[in-house]
């Protein structure tokens, strides 16, 4: 899309107003985004990404505030903590999700009301990303079973998740 100011950039702003009930939308490229004063919305106001979500996980705060930190688990791939997540936003690689799936589900219930996708996936989507996405599921499975005292439903779960896990391996 081009740039509604210029017509000659792509448009990289993206600004949604609703002005009197009429909704418009403005779509501007970086140099007329700066120009007209949309470049950096949040400065002065003291908006930061990592400082919102610190709000969304409590748990860090303290660590983050000087608080004596235990041992931090890490990204086996990209070597971030959950700490680094929180204070950055941003997650450091895809297999984040996967390392840090516990401590993000509650977050991620809060801001989307469920914590995993639900919809169209990529093209990318292969067998083990089906194959992981399976033994997440029959864990929550397990963890029930067990909470209910039907452990013959358990036994038979795990065997599942070991045969997964299994594949995946191999």
């Amino acid at each position: 899309m081009l740039c509604q100011n210029c017509g000659k950039n792509e448009a990289t702003t993206h600004i949604k107003r609703i002005v009197n009930g009429e909704p418009s939308e403005l779509h501007l490229c970086t140099a007329c985004a700066e120009h007209l004063g949309y470049a950096d919305v949040f400065s002065g106001i003291g908006f930061n990404l990592g400082s919102l979500l610190r709000n969304f996980f409590p748990e860090v705060a303290g660590i983050a505030a000087g608080a004596s930190p235990r041992e931090e688990e890490k990204c086996p791939t990209c070597g971030s903590t959950f700490e680094d997540i929180v204070r950055t936003g941003m997650m450091g690689c895809a297999d984040c999700y996967d390392t840090f799936y516990e401590k993000l589900k509650p977050s991620l219930y809060r801001i989307h009301g469920r914590a995993s996708h639900v919809g169209k996936t990529s093209s990318s989507y292969d067998a083990v990303s089906a194959r992981k996405e399976r033994i997440r599921e029959l864990s929550e499975q397990m963890k029930e079973a067990v909470a209910t005292e039907n452990f013959e439903r358990a036994a038979e779960i795990r065997d599942e998740i070991k045969s997964l896990k299994g594949e995946l391996s191999s």
